[in-house]
């Protein structure tokens, strides 16, 4: 089985380069009447392969002293001595080079090196001077930016994973907390009504049984969350009779649309601790979902008085608001306002 020749990026910008200097250099001395072809084959030749010798030495010396891991800061001054030692190698190089070849293929050539040195040295030592710039440039800029990718990427994923364990954490919360209310709920019914203190019992088993299904999601589908908060109004219903009422509208919203667990369950649980059971009457918890722009707003209504500072303190509504930005990355919207005498708890979940 024939194993494929790969060239690293590195090896393929070398060739390339230095390949397209050459040709450039080639065909600045192109004359049709007096150009020497064998002279240019060879001087592209030994150009490609001396200054590709030249960069990766210098290459090779800077990852030796970690160069690659400097800030800019730090790295530029380090660079322009780099430059001009390479420059003066460039200026060296090059200069034996051109005389020893014309030398060797014309040599009939009797100006002594001593003359031709001077006499090119400043464009030789200019022109080196300006491309190993670039070349230094361009190599530990790409050093530079591909550090700062694979920062960002370790970032993002260290980020993914401390929103995980706090998404886990949250979870972790939410089931002692639902189940101890609604053991409640069923201690206040077992002494007055034991028929509804059975039926609440089968409820909260529903209720758990879904919640033991679900709780290694943290998404759950929109249907599945409103079959959660339907049984749990109907549980707090055998508690409180006739001073509960409640409606779910849901716009004929598609029911496999996705969102946190627990979420309107736990504005819904909210409602009826902060709402009805203060209320002499009772009243009406509703329920709307719609989309809005692109966005899935949920709100439960609810009568009474909203006041922040008891609210604040409740872990449910907590719980619900980390929950949401962290899903969303801030992108969703949690609030409570009150109007009239009715307190309208909303989220808004983008649905993109």
């Amino acid at each position: 089985m024939k194993r494929s020749i790969t060239i690293s990026l590195y090896w393929k910008c070398q060739l390339i380069g230095w390949s397209i200097a050459a040709l450039y250099w080639g065909y600045a001395g192109y004359s049709p009447k007096g150009f020497n072809w064998m002279l240019g084959v060879i001087q592209f030749s030994t150009d490609v392969f001396i200054y590709i010798l030249i960069t990766h030495l210098y290459r090779n010396f800077a990852l030796s002293r970690g160069w690659q891991n400097l800030g800019l800061n730090k790295l530029l001054p380090r660079l322009v001595p780099a430059v001009l030692v390479l420059g003066l190698v460039y200026l060296l190089v090059t200069s034996v080079k051109i005389y020893y070849i014309r030398l060797w293929l014309q040599p009939d050539i009797s100006r002594p090196f001593g003359e031709f040195f001077d006499f090119y040295r400043d464009g030789i030592l200019v022109a080196g001077i300006r491309l190993m710039s670039i070349w230094l440039l361009a190599y530990h800029l790409y050093h530079y930016s591909q550090r700062e990718i694979s920062i960002a990427k370790e970032n993002g994923r260290l980020a993914v994973i401390t929103r995980d364990a706090q998404l886990n954490n949250l979870s972790a919360q939410l089931n002692p907390h639902f189940l101890f209310n609604s053991l409640n709920n069923i201690k206040a019914l077992i002494s007055d009504d034991p028929t509804s203190a059975r039926r609440a019992i089968d409820l909260l088993s529903e209720l758990l049984r879904s919640s033991l299904y679900h709780g290694d999601k943290q998404l759950i589908s929109l249907k599945e969350e409103l079959g959660l908060v339907r049984d749990y109004l109907e549980l707090e219903k055998l508690r409180f009779e006739e001073r509960l009422q409640y409606h779910i509208a849901d716009d004929d919203l598609s029911q496999n649309i996705l969102l946190p667990r627990l979420s309107i369950q736990t504005l819904t649980e909210n409602a009826v601790k902060h709402g009805i059971s203060k209320q002499k009457n009772g009243g009406l918890i509703a329920i709307h979902i719609l989309k809005v722009d692109g966005y899935l707003n949920i709100t439960v209504s609810n009568p009474g008085k909203f006041t922040p500072a008891a609210e604040s303190h409740g872990l449910g509504l907590k719980n619900l608001n980390e929950r949401l930005q962290l899903h969303y990355q801030n992108a969703a919207a949690f609030n409570i306002n009150e109007t009239g005498g009715t307190v309208s708890a909303t989220i808004k979940i983008p649905l993109a």
